[in-house]
């Protein structure tokens, strides 16, 4: 029997073992494995699927939330989606209080259920959400502004393989140490002294979860699974702006919790009305003792600094470099950075921000090309991605918020612009708000411009002295303010392993010499860890050890034989 486990597993566990085990595997393994499919095809989830969850959808659009949950009596709507369509959901409000103590009173069952139960039925509450992933899919499209084949992998499968490695990891540091143990120590002539000791999984207490805007599932779900796997209640407090995906995945959360015999409000829904600032005041409740955060550096910072009874775990935001010093393929350079700058219209806090380049230029394939000819081929890429409305809206989806838009024009006020960004008119939706991406040219020595965060469709192509003055601007940007990602193009070997020693230095993720299907600004479950805990743009990793394990204490209790 393993730490603080029951002697009878649930039958979800039962059901859904072979995927955990998988899950297990693949995140000692790091190679490729999926339990989701990514592709929305008719052949992979029938041919009803997507007309199904598009009507599920829908059918929230104009009326109250269907969720059953301790409640105020207010009904509250905030929700604006970036393609013009009317949303006017309204969900249930509840104050701080009665969150938290409601998902006091949830905890005691859960944390004597066990790891092997809580894990199962976890696997079931994504297996839920798996069955429901166009309807959710839907839901974040349509209020984050993703386009739906985007919206649909890191909002839906993608998500949920997130959420899958943190239910692992969090499986495999509960069950670490055995759950009882026998002692024995010769006592000389005499008897041994010989005790039974018994080692509890203790989860910490209520965790709560902040979701972001841009990426609703994709970056709240590991918190979410990585605290309740571990025995711990969750309320979750989504952005204004995109309340539906996680009101959707708290409603069969709290139903499949219900179905296994246990208190629904170990999940709850916190929306927030306007100006009410209910992500501070539960963050500071003194029964909230997990805070999982994705957004702001300035709000991840005040919570790492104020929240203080609480465990804080952080993702903000950084400048995320890119070194280019020679490439033997400068096509596929410049198309790659080009998809990547225009994912999502560079919405992602993963997209490259700075791309430091000699002044003097680079060697590629196509012989030499100036620091001119480099931006302007990356400029260039981007451009023929998003000359077709109809094709780039798939793949730059709308502007999340205002404050995206008033960057824009910002950046319109600094440094020469090599491609300016364009109004588009979605074809589906006339109220879309679109914005192709700028790249503009800067000098080394503006730093004022490029050493603060730019989120959105910006991009600087920066001239340096040499590929070695780059380095020495990676150091110093992400030294100081973190990086989520960083990359190279180099065909010297000693330049590719400068910048990786650059890159442990500064704790950031890089990848060197990406021209083909695999891109900066992605990454995949099992194998990645997003963000490294390691720089200032965020305190922990998705997913390690570290992430889950103190998210409980082991509590043990010991008597004589």
């Amino acid at each position: 029997m393993m730490a603080g486990m029951t002697d009878t597993p649930h039958p979800h566990y039962d059901r859904h073992a072979d995927t955990l085990n998988r899950a297990l595997t693949a995140i000692t393994e790091r190679g490729y494995w999926s339990a989701y499919p990514e592709s929305p095809s008719p052949r992979v989830y029938g041919e009803t699927a997507a007309a199904d969850g598009k009507a599920a959808f829908e059918a929230y659009l104009g009326g109250n939330f269907p969720l059953d949950q301790p409640t105020d009596g207010q009904w509250i709507a905030t929700e604006r989606s970036p393609f013009g369509v009317e949303l006017n959901v309204t969900y249930p409000h509840a104050t701080a209080d009665q969150l938290v103590a409601a998902a006091s009173a949830a905890l005691p069952a859960w944390r004597d259920a066990g790891p092997q139960t809580r894990a199962g039925v976890c696997l079931e509450i994504l297996d839920r959400l798996h069955k429901h992933v166009f309807e959710l899919a839907n839901a974040v499209q349509f209020t984050s502004g993703q386009a739906f084949v985007m919206a649909f992998q890191a909002g839906g499968a993608h998500a949920l393989d997130r959420a899958l490695e943190a239910v692992a990891y969090g499986y495999a540091e509960m069950t670490r140490h055995p759950g009882t143990a026998g002692w024995e120590k010769p006592a000389g002539k005499g008897d041994p002294l010989r005790m039974t000791k018994t080692f509890h999984v203790v989860p910490r207490g209520v965790a709560l979860v902040v979701g972001c805007n841009t990426f609703p599932t994709w970056n709240s779900y590991p918190g979410l699974f990585a605290s309740l796997v571990t025995g711990n209640p969750v309320v979750v407090k989504p952005h204004p702006g995109a309340v539906l995906p996680l009101a959707i995945t708290v409603r069969y959360a709290r139903e499949v919790l219900t179905e296994a015999g246990f208190d629904p409000n170990l999940v709850l829904l916190a929306p927030e009305a306007a100006d009410e600032k209910l992500a501070s005041t539960l963050a500071l409740h003194p029964g909230i003792k997990i805070v999982d955060f994705t957004g702001s550096t300035e709000y991840g910072d005040w919570l790492e600094a104020n929240a203080r009874q609480a465990t804080v775990y952080t993702e903000k935001a950084g400048l995320n470099p890119v070194v280019i010093d020679s490439t033997d393929d400068f096509a596929g350079m410049c198309r790659n950075l080009g998809f990547t700058l225009s994912l999502y219209s560079g919405q992602m806090c993963t997209t490259s921000q700075n791309i430091l380049i000699p002044r003097d230029g680079i060697d590629t394939d196509q012989g030499h090309k100036s620091f001119d000819e480099v931006a302007a081929g990356i400029a260039a890429a981007v451009g023929k991605l998003t000359a077709d409305p109809a094709r780039s809206v798939e793949l730059i989806g709308a502007i999340v918020n205002d404050g995206v838009l008033d960057r824009l024009d910002e950046v319109t006020k600094v440094g020469e612009p090599v491609l300016e960004s364009r109004t588009v008119e979605h074809p589906a939706f006339p109220g879309a708000v679109v914005r192709t991406p700028t790249v503009v040219k800067l000098d080394a020595g503006d730093t004022a411009t490029y050493a603060r965060e730019w989120f959105g469709p910006i991009s600087f192509a920066i001239a340096t002295d040499s590929t070695a003055h780059s380095l020495e601007i990676m150091r110093a940007t992400v030294g100081e303010k973190g990086a989520l990602t960083a990359g190279v193009y180099s065909t010297d070997e000693a330049v590719l392993a400068a910048t990786e020693t650059a890159a442990i230095e500064v704790g950031v993720h890089l990848s060197s010499n990406l021209t083909g299907g695999v891109f900066v600004n992605q990454s995949a479950a099992f194998s990645d860890f997003h963000g490294s805990g390691a720089n200032a743009a965020a305190n922990a990793a998705l997913t390690d050890g570290a992430y889950v394990a103190n998210r409980f204490r082991i509590v043990q209790s010991r008597r004589h034989v």
